[in-house]
């Protein structure tokens, strides 16, 4: 849905021949995936441009959403879930640790508020942890990780991982990934990096997991255009691209 960092792709302002781009895989949105399982369709993050990533997808049916953590840019457009409230009279449900349900209860106050005012949008709030939980018939593995010192979750669903938002995954959450078909996890320059893997870190992750196919998001203007990305890349690791459909 999404493959760019918290400013994404192109910048406001920038100039650089990322942001200047005429290729359509250079344009980035925030950072989110859809997943659909068992007939269920489950996004993770609803960042600022998750109201034309459901338009631009034509999504008109949302079972869950999953937050990966509390960050404006992952949680910045919950406020457009009054749509699916409206489409199917029922509130959204919202799966997310502790702290980012009292992050979103600072932000959306008036969402939680005794004295609702009319047509806001209704979360119905479930708290996860490293524990695997379930939407309906689809397992959900939790993988625990960090961004610099902030607790996140990537997710596991079937073959597919993701994890987005990192640069450190604790030793025992690597099992949790074993035997990914697919593996998604996130970069956003060469260089280091506080709170993202870099380039070459991330590289080092998907060589321990070992999936056959890998893809790299969250990426920033800062890594080379996409098709120049592409060709320093080793054998089964691409750049992901806004609207790409992977299928296991």
């Amino acid at each position: 849905m999404g493959t760019g960092t918290s400013q994404g792709v192109p910048i406001i302002g920038c100039d650089c021949e990322v942001c200047t781009s005429a290729d359509p895989r250079d344009k980035r949105l925030r950072a989110s995936v859809l997943f659909e399982s068992e007939g269920y369709r489950i996004l993770v993050d609803a960042g600022p441009d998750f109201r034309y990533q459901m338009l631009r997808a034509s999504v008109r049916h949302l079972d869950a959403i999953l937050l990966t953590h509390n960050h404006k840019d992952h949680t910045g457009g919950l406020d457009d879930v009054r749509a699916f409230n409206w489409i199917e009279k029922k509130a959204v449900p919202i799966y997310c640790e502790k702290y980012v349900q009292d992050s979103l209860r600072m932000e959306y106050s008036y969402v939680f508020s005794e004295d609702k005012y009319p047509g806001i949008p209704e979360f119905d709030l479930h708290t996860i942890d490293e524990n695997v939980f379930y939407v309906g018939p689809v397992k959900i593995i939790p993988i625990r990780a960090y961004h610099y010192r902030l607790p996140v979750l990537g997710f596991r669903i079937g073959d597919i991982s993701y994890v987005t938002d990192a640069n450190y995954i604790p030793e025992e959450e690597f099992e949790k990934l074993k035997g990914s078909k697919v593996f998604i996890i996130n970069t956003v320059r060469i260089g280091h990096h506080v709170s993202h893997f870099s380039l070459q870190e991330a590289l080092d992750v998907i060589k321990r997991v070992g999936a056959p196919r890998s893809y790299l998001t969250h990426l920033s203007h800062q890594l080379p255009k996409h098709s120049k990305l592409l060709s320093l890349l080793p054998e089964g690791v691409f750049p992901a691209q806004d609207m790409l459909s992977i299928e296991v």
